[in-house]
């Protein structure tokens, strides 16, 4: 919950990286409240062991009124993807963003490729979060990655660094459109 606070405050899409990786983690513990509360709450400081045990029995709670507990994400984290994506667009549009738009249009072909590659149905910035998060699970693993994709994500972390700063510019209100 604390980790959670920080990274939403200061970086939009590290925080929902870290969000589908929670969600993993609750399924990987079967959505076992106590387990997690006996076995993965006692990561944190001993005075925030309680909180951190409460917001991940909610969690579970969540996933299981929400259908997630095999795989999909929280009706949260789709909300924060939906507003990233509302952003994303009134990136594109304005012409006070041109960085962001070139930036977009190199990452491209990416999305693209990757969208070939998988599902189809998601949308560009899923898409972008999909190839992240499946690059920190091989990062994790030990796998081997592709130079190809260590440059595509290099790509899609640049658009998306700049698309976590216009969020935060946007919640403090000094983003200009």
């Amino acid at each position: 919950m604390h980790i959670a606070k920080q990274l939403k405050d200061n970086n939009i899409c590290e925080y929902l990286l870290y969000m589908w990786q929670v969600e993993d983690i609750l399924r990987a513990y079967g959505l076992d409240e106590e387990r997690l509360a006996t076995e993965y709450a006692t990561r944190f400081p001993l005075e925030q062991r309680a909180q951190e045990a409460q917001w991940l029995s909610d969690l579970c709670r969540m996933m299981r009124e929400e259908d997630a507990q095999q795989k999909g994400h929280l009706q949260m984290n789709k909300g924060t993807l939906v507003l990233l994506a509302d952003l994303h667009a009134q990136l594109l549009n304005s012409p006070k963003h041109p960085f962001y738009g070139a930036t977009y249009h190199k990452v491209l072909p990416h999305i693209v490729e990757l969208r070939r590659r998988g599902d189809t149905d998601k949308g560009e910035l899923e898409v972008c979060f999909d190839a992240l998060y499946g690059v920190m699970l091989l990062r994790m693993q030990k796998k081997e990655i592709s130079r190809e994709t260590l440059a595509a994500v290099q790509q899609i972390t640049q658009m998306l660094t700049m698309l976590g700063d216009a969020y935060k510019k946007e919640k403090e209100g000094t983003l200009e459109l």
